[in-house]
Order: structure tokens, then sequence, then C-alpha cells
């Protein structure tokens, strides 16, 4: 029977522990829409508001609304999401009063752009203040990050969209610097430099308070790496503490709330795989900013199965990065690197973690490959905010990776953050081995990508792809490539039925 105070729109709050991403969900019986007229349909946009049971102050949130017939909500509730519930600030049980929402008042600024109109600064603030208030739906930020795919940003369109960026979240401020920081565009699998690179420089003095990302499009982000063996999800306080203590840190840029607009916007560009030059420059460059740097290095990987496929296209990327950072005042240097495979034998969190592990313990059998760059990365660094003098950074890094710096300084920005043991090795695997004898010219990097996420990576950080030969090295047939990790048998079928259907993961040759 429904309550007679749900039938004037009355109910009682309930909070589901529904994980929703950022996006705010409130669920309702689909009775109580009937009996109380409400007018609602599933996937409109409401308003619950209420007042604290204690101090009498008003609470309300908005999000999108579903229906469900069965006991997951009562009559007379509305069932939150987790994100949904803690922003509203209500106690359960709470009363609470249901009405329609109105859209964003920006989104008819999203819908110009659609149409192929420019943005300005203003726009973009109010798009983006929206967005973080969480206004925006699922469908509603789908169509701001398509119409800025689609209606390609101009040079200034994306100054001002990173400025509205940095605009709209917290910034950190850790002194006149100089404040360091790297990052990577992605597009190669493994490549997990950051993690030996950030603790070669905070052991010779370098302050790197570096922000990453979950993966996007990839079978690992270097926070999804670095989780594995530390905790990333720090607290803005927590974050200051460690490397105010350690020089450095890796933390997810995502629990900073440092840039929030683009973690929302990530909410829908994994799933869509999409990441245009634009977003890429204004996202990671807001990132930089609003973490404190006042020095970072942009690495471009170049590749045939990379994101930037051909040297033109790195240098047009590499110029964009670079008027963007002139206009919001960092220093900026660019460096373009040869892709033809993955860096490392691991492809996944757990799997990519061990070659960090590996080199900074100089290990025989650490890759050579990712060691290299990662001492190549942190020379340029050092020498570009004058910690090297002249052309010694590589020495130096050297010198601080084969003496044992660089793993203490880890192992104390592990132990800052808060050490996290590795986890246990996937159960089930699978070589997969040459068809024909050869050297290997090259391994698709978007492929072994997939094949690593069909596997389970980074959702199990146990899963992914596990090379036992690189490029330039020659196997015969038969002789395994690579091992494919899972955490259970049916995504070690999903993995093995994608090889199968494409052979030309592996290029062999001569």
């Amino acid at each position: 029977m429904t309550d007679g105070k749900a039938g004037k729109g009355i109910f009682q709050v309930r909070h589901l522990h529904i994980d929703t991403l950022s996006e705010r969900v409130l669920f309702i019986h689909e009775k109580a829409v009937q009996a109380g007229n409400l007018g609602v349909r599933p996937l409109d946009r409401v308003q619950v508001i209420g007042k604290h049971p204690l101090s009498g102050e008003s609470c309300e949130v908005s999000g999108i609304v579903n229906f469900c017939g069965n006991q997951i909500v009562n009559e007379n509730e509305i069932g939150l999401s987790k994100v949904a519930f803690r922003d509203l600030g209500l106690p359960e049980g709470t009363e609470i009063q249901v009405t329609l929402a109105p859209a964003p008042r920006s989104l008819s600024r999203v819908r110009r752009k659609l149409a192929g109109q420019r943005l300005k600064k203003n726009d973009f603030e109010a798009i983006l203040s929206e967005v973080v208030a969480h206004r925006y739906s699922k469908v509603e930020l789908s169509m701001f990050v398509l119409a800025c795919a689609l209606r390609q940003l101009d040079t200034q369109e994306i100054i001002d969209f990173t400025q509205a960026m940095i605009s709209t979240g917290s910034q950190l401020d850790f002194g006149l610097g100089p404040i360091a920081d790297k990052h990577c565009i992605g597009g190669v699998p493994g490549n997990r430099t950051t993690l030996i690179v950030v603790p070669i420089l905070a052991s010779l003095g370098v302050t790197i308070p570096k922000t990453s990302s979950r993966a996007i499009t990839s079978p690992a982000g270097t926070a999804d790496t670095m989780n594995v063996l530390a905790e990333v999800a720090l607290s803005l306080e927590e974050m200051n503490k460690v490397v105010s203590n350690t020089g450095g840190c890796i933390a997810w840029g995502g629990a900073l709330e440092l840039a929030p607009a683009d973690d929302i916007l990530i909410t829908v560009e994994r799933p869509m795989a999409l990441d245009t030059e634009a977003q890429m420059v204004a996202s990671i460059l807001a990132k930089k900013k609003t973490a404190g740097a006042t020095h970072t290095l942009i690495d471009i990987p170049v590749g045939e199965s990379a994101k930037i496929r051909t040297r033109e296209e790195a240098e047009f990327l590499g110029s964009l990065f670079t008027t963007v950072s002139q206009a919001i005042e960092i220093d900026i240097e660019i460096v373009v690197t040869e892709a033809r495979g993955p860096i490392g034998f691991g492809i996944g969190p757990r799997l990519e973690a061990l070659d960090v592990l590996s080199v900074l313990n100089c290990s025989p059998e650490a890759p050579v490959d990712l060691r290299e760059k990662s001492l190549f990365l942190a020379a340029r660094i050092l020498e570009s905010v004058g910690a090297a003098s002249g052309a010694s950074g590589y020495r130096e890094a050297q010198t601080a990776l084969d003496s044992g710096a660089a793993l203490r300084k880890f192992e104390e920005i592990r132990s800052a953050q808060g050490i996290r043991q590795l986890p246990e090795a996937a159960p089930f695997r699978q070589e997969i081995c040459a068809t024909a004898d050869g050297r290997i010219r090259g391994i698709d990097c978007w492929s072994i990508s997939k094949v690593a996420k069909l596997a389970g990576a980074p959702g199990n950080p146990s899963a992914g792809v596990l090379l036992r030969h690189n490029v330039g090295e020659v196997v015969v047939q038969g002789q395994p490539i690579y091992e494919i990790h899972a955490q259970s048998k049916t995504q070690l079928e999903f993995a093995k039925e994608y090889v199968e259907a494409n052979s030309d993961i592996i290029q062999l040759g001569y």
C-alpha cells in the first residue's frame, strides 16, 4: 500500500550503496509514481529536497531517476546511489520531496557547439561548472564530449577549455619550485616509466608530485599499476604530507578534485574509447597546472600501432602542447619516442609493477627498454629544471638507479602513501607461440592491449599479457612469444578467441 505522503511527492531517503561512478542516480517504485501522479519518466532529471533533522539545514540534490518494480525500494522511499546519497547529506529515513528538475542551463551552449559554432572561455566555464555540480547526465556528458570531438576545437578553444578546467577545481602549491612533472600520452602497453622516473628525481632532490590517471582505453594506467604496490587515492592533505616528507608521490588524480570536470568527462570517454587531441591536451595540461607543476615533460610515442602514427602528427601535437602550456604558464619539453611495440614485459597492473620493481632492483632480468627509456626521460627532466649541469643528466640518473638510491626513495614513497601487498598471480594462463621462424619486427600495440583487456585487465589487476620476447628478437616456430594471464576461464577464452581471429598481432620478418 502506498504511503499517503508518497502520493504527494513526499518520500523517505534510502541509501542503496550502488556505485554509479560520478552520476547521481535515484530509484523510485513504479507504483509510487503512478499513485502520486508525479509526471516523471525513467531517465528524467529530478530534484530531491529535505531538511536535516538535527541542523534544520535545507539539503538538495538532483539526479537521473530510474523505476523499479520489485522491493529494491519500498513505495514510500527514494533510493539514492552512493554518490547521490553522499552529496545530499541527509541520514536514511529523512523525509524528502521530489520534483522535476530543470535541464542544465549551459546545455544550449553544447548544442551550439554541435551545430558547428565556436565556444569561448565563458561558455566552457558555464558548461564545466555544471558538470562539476553533477547537473549533467551521462547522455548530456556524451553530447559535450562528442560535440568537441566532431566539431574540432581550434587552438584558442583548447586554451579556453584548459583554463576553464583549471578554474573549476583546487590547485596545489608546493612553493617556488621548480616543481617537475612528466606525462606520456599513452597508446603504448607497459611503458611504466613514471614509477621509475619519480623516485630517481626525488632521490636527487627534485620535487615531483605526480598525479596520474587510471586506464581510459588501456589495460592499465599509471595509477592502476601503482595501486597494486601502494595506496593512490590520497586526499589533498595526505598528498601534501607525502610530498613534504619524501619529495615525490604517485597518486590518483581522480581522488584529489584537481580539474574535477576532467575526471567526470573521463567516465564517458572511457566506454566510448574516445581520446581526441583537444581533450588530451586540455586534460593533461589542466592536471599539471592544478598539481602545481612549473616544468613538465610530455612523451609522445610514435609508431604504426600507437596513438600517434607519424612524426608529422607528433610535431603538430607537440606544438599544440607548447602553445597551450605557454598560455597557462608551464615550462614544457616535448620528447618524441619510437614505439614499435610494448615497453617492458608486462601488460596489466601486476605484471607492469613486477617490471618496475625489477628495474629499481637492478635485476639482470629487468627489461632493458624500460630501464633505458626511464633513464632518458629522467635525464631530460634533470637538465630542464637545472638539477644537472650540461649534458650530465643521464649520468646522474644512472647513478641514482644503480646505487640503490632510487629504490630506497621508491620504498619511502610507498611507505608514506601506504604499502599494498602485490596481488597473487592470475590462476589461468595460456602461452601463445610463434607461427613461423623469424625476427619480431613489431607488435601491434592496440591489439596486444585488447588481448590484455579481454583477459580482465585492469579490473582484475593480475590479468594481462606477459611478453616472453619483444621487438627485435629472433624466434622459431612453436616458441612461446607471450602468455595470457586471466582471473577466470571465461576471460581466458575471450582473449584466446581474439588472438585466433587476429593473426597479425605479432609481425615476423627477417
